[in-house]
């Protein structure tokens, strides 16, 4: 079994403290619906018990639709609902270890805030980069600020896909399109959204620059 072929364009990661609409697995559908070609399953603050409940639920809406779920720092959780990878920051477990557990099947993306982090995760064998916060952002309050200097250099650099994360909203993406990232990941513009399908029709139009 190979790694999963992801199409990184418009990556939704979850926060359900900002969801207008009453489920996760309605907003996650929705989303799928309007465009949103990743998701990642972000859950800070509750016990592996009920990640699990909520992450086989999640994954079945992904399943149906064909969209691949990442999960958000727990390899335990990725592993048990056999998602498509997990995602970790700086100071989650590192990259070799989450390989050692999930095999290597599975997408492991890791977060970097500068060239230096990029570069490092590369030669971990992680799969594609988070690269961010682009900007300050209330869903992620302690997050350090990319550089504009430092986003060319990963991009001109590292070979693994790049997505940006950070403020990423309509308003946001088109100061990005010239650098041509793998993708933009979501959260707000997306969860908050009263339809998240518009939501994220509206945001493929302007990634792709009509």
């Amino acid at each position: 079994m190979a790694q999963p072929e992801i199409d990184y364009t418009l990556y939704l990661v979850t926060d359900r403290d900002l969801m207008a609409l009453s489920t996760i697995e309605e907003t996650v559908e929705r989303a799928i619906e309007g465009g949103t070609t990743l998701v990642q399953l972000r859950e800070k603050h509750i016990e592996d018990e009920e990640f699990i409940r909520i992450a086989r639920n999640v994954k079945e809406v992904c399943d149906a639709h064909q969209v691949p779920l990442i999960i958000n720092d727990n390899v335990e959780v990725a592993r048990v609902v056999d998602a498509a990878g997990v995602h970790v920051g700086q100071d989650d477990m590192p990259c070799q270890q989450v390989r050692a557990i999930l095999g290597p099947d599975k997408i492991i993306g890791v977060s970097a805030s500068t060239f230096e982090e990029a570069v490092q995760a590369e030669r971990d064998g992680a799969d594609y980069l988070g690269v961010g916060a682009m900007f300050p952002t209330s869903t992620k309050d302690d997050a350090d600020i990319t550089s504009v200097d430092d986003l060319k250099k990963i991009l001109a650099t590292v070979k693994i896909p790049s997505v940006l994360i950070g403020g990423i909203n309509a308003k946001t993406i088109p100061q990005f399109r010239e650098y041509k990232p793998a993708g933009y990941a979501v959260v707000s513009a997306i969860m908050a959204a009263e339809d998240p399908a518009r939501a994220s029709q509206e945001l493929r139009s302007v990634i792709a620059g009509a």
